[in-house]
């Protein structure tokens, strides 16, 4: 019997977050149905019928777990692709160190800036160019939201600065989607009300949906 060589050493970005894109879709079905379970309970109720009573077990549940599932997701797709992300961290390693090299240059042109308010230091030109990646990532999700042709033109325009390449801008855009619906999920355990809760788990859902295009998208 012969055996077909793996050629996805380097793989698609859906194939090297799959566990991830699994997980996210696994929990906009955990936020509906804990919605549901709120929202269901009303719906069955006689028309006359008042305070019904609904259960937020399903909403914290989400709200306590949602995290680890991530987590342990992100952990399962690096352990499965040692070789992209061995070449990921190697691009990483050139692009930031291509940032830091454009803020080192304007540092050396411009005058120094004053300290920060309450004399809080100013950041270094190494928190400075983690600082440029992450707005990259968040500027290019909101982009997405509204146009994503426009957030691959933005996408296109960092990497032309060599400071940045597409797959850890996306990569920081899937984070900053995430991190979005995520905080929405939490609040569900200061919620005033169970409708409360039930709304911040179906509010979470678009911001999950858009994590996973982000994780998806490959521009190769």
């Amino acid at each position: 019997m012969t055996t077909t060589p793996d050629r996805l050493e380097l793989p698609a970005r859906r194939r090297r977050h799959a566990r991830r894109i699994a997980a996210l879709t696994e929990l906009i079905g955990a936020c509906a149905q804990a919605a549901g379970a709120v929202y269901g309970p009303i719906a069955a109720a006689p028309p006359g019928q008042d305070g019904v009573e609904v259960s937020l077990l399903s909403c914290l549940q989400v709200a306590g777990s949602a995290a680890l599932l991530l987590d342990r997701a992100i952990e399962e797709d690096t352990a499965r692709w040692k070789a992209a992300v061995a070449r990921e961290q190697e691009e990483a390693a050139r692009t930031h160190a291509a940032r830091c090299a454009v803020a080192e240059a304007q540092d050396a042109v411009e005058p120094a800036d004053p300290p920060g308010p309450f004399g809080v230091p100013l950041p270094t030109v190494q928190q400075a160019a983690a600082i440029d990646l992450a707005a990259a990532g968040d500027e290019v999700a909101a982009r997405w939201r509204q146009d994503p042709a426009e957030a691959v033109a933005l996408v296109g325009e960092l990497v032309a600065t060599g400071g940045f390449t597409a797959g850890e801008v996306l990569d920081q855009a899937v984070d900053a989607a995430t991190q979005t619906g995520l905080l929405a999920i939490t609040q569900t355990h200061e919620a005033p009300d169970p409708s409360t809760a039930a709304e911040l788990c179906l509010n979470a859902i678009p911001h999950l949906v858009l994590a996973i295009s982000l994780a998806s998208a490959d521009f190769d």
